[in-house]
């Protein structure tokens, strides 16, 4: 099972000091986070898509890239990547380009995001979300598994005879998840291709979670991918952790009550009863989070978001060493142990190769015009 954390970019008034960020020190937080994930032994970092204020993120690529290059062993994520506003065939390119920068690396997951004037400002109508999101995956999933490729849509120019470069590492594109918090064709998209399913799982109670994985796995198994217990699932999560649980409460009270996403709505007391929120000691998180497995089955991913709403770096990186001295290793031992045998692992560059029957060149060499045969052939 993989840990890691995600983070959405926001920049945030401190409520206890009074200070905003400046975007440079928020991007550069969310570096020191990633470099911070790697050094406590997280398997993951994950960073979001937005391209509107109060968000920094808004080419996940070349931060990712930029880790990348920082780090040994951590895998790099998105949370989100926008399929609907994004042309696919630049995310085939980015990401195919970001996988072999990062060794394999790498996965994404597709989402349509949370900002609806992001449409417009790409030229898409909100009211085509679904059907974006269904037809620039479709064209995704073709570009990544097919050398050259013809190609007519609804929502883009055709394509004719294109090869989108580079091809994936080692013949393998990139694992996909597909995030979605509340809709259910996005868990019958990630069936129908047997990608993985991410839930955010953080403003919701939990039941909503539950009847959107089952859905995912009962169709995964109804395409004929595997059982449904074999489904590949992700869950997102909040948490805020001190070693007191007192102490957890009385310092995120601020941060919580004046985030912009939950803000001045129901009190702390009252989300973390109702949703997967939880602020509190070490082995509370680690209660709560074993939990989950009770109501969506065993599962592959679990992100933690624990950056945002103004919290100050020093305070993040604190939570990151609790969470890799303290939980992950708890967590991870005692997931494994009720894990069935035929439930699969996270998926990983090196599984997924394997699965394939081993790397491949997949470089795909220029061809004569007059010939029709590759350069070094007609010579």
């Amino acid at each position: 099972m993989q840990f890691g954390v995600f983070t959405v970019g926001d920049v945030t008034v401190d409520p206890t000091t009074g200070r905003e960020p400046t975007e440079h020190e928020r991007i550069k937080a969310m570096v020191a986070i990633a470099l911070k994930a790697e050094e406590v032994g997280l398997d993951v970092f994950a960073a979001g898509e937005h391209h509107n204020p109060p968000f920094v993120p808004s080419s996940p690529t070349t931060m990712l890239g930029h880790i990348a290059a920082r780090t040994e062993r951590l895998l790099l994520s998105t949370a989100t990547t926008l399929i609907t506003t994004n042309d696919p065939v630049k995310i085939a390119e980015d990401y195919a380009m970001l996988q072999h920068l990062a060794d394999g690396r790498v996965d994404l997951m597709m989402g349509r995001g949370n900002t609806g004037p992001v449409y417009p400002w790409f030229g898409k109508d909100i009211r085509a979300g679904i059907p974006l999101a269904i037809e620039n995956y479709d064209l995704l999933h073709r570009l990544w598994r097919e050398d050259v490729v013809d190609w007519k849509g609804r929502y883009r120019t055709p394509l004719q005879s294109f090869t989108s470069t580079p091809r994936p590492l080692d013949g393998v594109p990139p694992f996909v998840w597909h995030g979605s918090i509340r809709s259910p064709e996005i868990a019958e998209q990630a069936a129908y291709y047997g990608d993985g399913f991410f839930h955010n799982h953080i403003f919701w109670p939990k039941e909503h979670t539950q009847r959107m994985v089952a859905l995912y796995r009962q169709r995964f198994e109804h395409y004929g991918h595997g059982s449904a217990d074999q489904a590949i699932v992700g869950l997102g999560g909040q948490v805020f952790l001190r070693r007191n649980s007192q102490d957890a409460v009385r310092e995120f009270r601020p941060y919580f009550d004046n985030a912009p996403v939950y803000g001045h709505g129901p009190s702390l007391e009252e989300f973390t009863r109702e949703t997967p929120l939880t602020v509190g000691s070490p082995q509370q998180v680690i209660d709560r989070t074993l939990g989950f497995r009770d109501y969506v089955g065993d599962y592959q991913r679990q992100l933690f978001l624990i950056d945002h709403a103004g919290l100050p770096l020093k305070t993040v990186l604190e939570q990151m060493d609790l969470l890799g001295e303290e939980v992950v290793p708890v967590l991870r031992k005692e997931f494994a142990s009720m894990r069935p045998a035929h439930v699969p692992d996270a998926p990983t560059h090196a599984s997924l190769v394997a699965a394939a029957g081993g790397a491949k060149d997949s470089t795909v060499h220029a061809v004569d015009d007059v010939t029709g045969k590759a350069p070094e052939v007609a010579r």
